[in-house]
């Protein structure tokens, strides 16, 4: 399994492509703004996308999920704790002051404890609420993809609609740092970590 890494748009989202080499499919995780050139990545490269997959459902982490959607027929996948907020996707398009984007229903529910399959490679998924309700990470052997959870030397914010700090740490403490310490931590934002540096170092969350 390899993950592709795209820093994109105006909050410097970070979009992951992860694809399977040995049968060319493939998962985009939160499409966000400007990442239609991480949809020509995946098409130039000819991988065959079958998850669109949204760590939560904040507009800046899902507002192309439809062009993705229409582009490839790639299923949505999303927990469930976060349909409010995406079928809400019209009104924080007004908040952002951008136009709506197209708007598509997931076909998929995630659950703690689920796996997603890409090709031949898994992605094992956890319910890390905190952030928002129904955010989630996607991890592998030696990786974590946590959305808006965790970052280099800090933590997601918990003044947004189902956000809760005594929860989100809860979330780190049970479900990532307990990961292989050396586990890279690809966040929503900003540069890779690792889980032994922000248990040794965050200090937001400190050691479990």
């Amino acid at each position: 399994m390899r993950v592709h890494s795209f820093t994109v748009g105006p909050m410097d989202n970070n979009t992951y492509v992860v694809e399977d080499e040995a049968t060319g499919a493939a998962a985009v995780i939160d499409p966000a703004f400007g990442s239609e050139r991480v949809l020509a990545f995946i098409q130039s490269r000819g991988l065959r996308l079958e998850w669109v997959l949204n760590t939560h459902a904040h507009l800046d982490h899902v507002v192309l999920n439809g062009a993705f959607v229409e582009a490839t027929g790639a299923t949505l996948a999303i927990h469930p704790n976060e349909l409010p907020m995406l079928r809400a996707t019209r009104e924080q398009a007004s908040w952002f002051g951008v136009e709506p984007p197209e708007f598509v229903e997931p076909g998929r529910l995630l659950a703690d404890g689920d796996t997603v399959r890409v090709g031949d490679a898994v992605l094992d998924v956890a319910h890390t609420p905190g952030h928002s309700a129904g955010s989630v990470c996607f991890v592998a052997p030696g990786l974590a993809i946590v959305g808006d959870v965790l970052f280099a030397g800090s933590i997601g914010r918990t003044d947004l609609p189902g956000g809760d700090m005594d929860t989100l740490l809860a979330s780190i403490r049970t479900q990532l740092f307990t990961l292989d310490p050396a586990t890279r931590v690809l966040a929503g934002h900003g540069p890779e970590t690792t889980v032994l540096e922000e248990r040794l170092h965050n200090p937001f969350v400190g050691e479990a």
